[in-house]
């Protein structure tokens, strides 16, 4: 690392510093818990995640979780691109530090995999439901949140956009979550085959050693 670099580097650490301070500064005066904007977005944080433990499936437990957990990751990772490039913000946060954290790890992840646990259950299919799901959060949800400042959309985002990047999140997903499962169901048939193959072994040894002692 050259010196200028350093110090360009030092001043970008000094003033990312500086703007966590202001943040901080901020939630105090306009975020605090005297707040009905922090309660709110607390429940949204809070009561999905009991939904989520009284009626998931357990019995495809991991699959749902999976395929929530992916859709947290994409959530959040384009949330953080979003508030980082000015594109939208959220002027009331439960965490100063995690101003999304509501909506990217509980409400969204949560309410799509029920969703998604409700086409396993009923064999539907679940690209019509995403649809349906992205336009209640683009079109109907997410205008609420507008309407009650609790987020705000700058330069050329609208509704139209945001619909999108719910849609092909959920379908990212939804892929990833595919490609994972048939990863593990080829590599549980592969060690069948491998399974079988040794048992096959087994029984001809075992067939050919009682032929010999039979012509002995």
């Amino acid at each position: 690392m050259t010196r200028t670099q350093a110090e360009y580097f030092r001043d970008l650490v000094s003033s990312q510093e500086t703007l966590t301070h202001q943040w901080l500064d901020y939630w105090y005066v306009f975020s605090n818990f005297n707040t009905w904007q922090f309660w709110t977005i607390l429940c949204m944080l809070v009561f999905p995640l009991i939904l989520l433990y009284f009626f998931i499936d357990r019995t495809k437990i991991y699959q749902i979780a999976f395929f929530g957990y992916t859709t947290h990751v994409l959530f959040a990772y384009t949330d953080t691109f979003g508030i980082r490039y000015g594109l939208w913000g959220y002027p009331y946060q439960v965490l100063p530090f995690l101003p999304s954290v509501s909506l990217d790890a509980s409400l969204i992840p949560i309410a799509i995999m029920f969703v998604y646990q409700w086409t396993l259950k009923r064999k539907q299919n679940f690209h019509l439901y995403a649809v349906l799901t992205a336009v209640a959060f683009g079109f109907g949800f997410k205008p609420l949140l507008v309407l009650c400042g609790l987020f705000e959309k700058y330069q050329w985002v609208n509704y139209i956009i945001i619909f999108f990047i719910y849609l092909v999140l959920f379908e990212g997903a939804y892929m990833l979550t595919c490609l994972f499962r048939k990863m593990k169901n080829s590599t549980i048939n592969e060690h069948k085959g491998a399974v079988n193959g040794i048992n096959l072994i087994y029984m001809s040894q075992k067939l050919l050693g009682r032929k010999r002692r039979g012509s002995t």
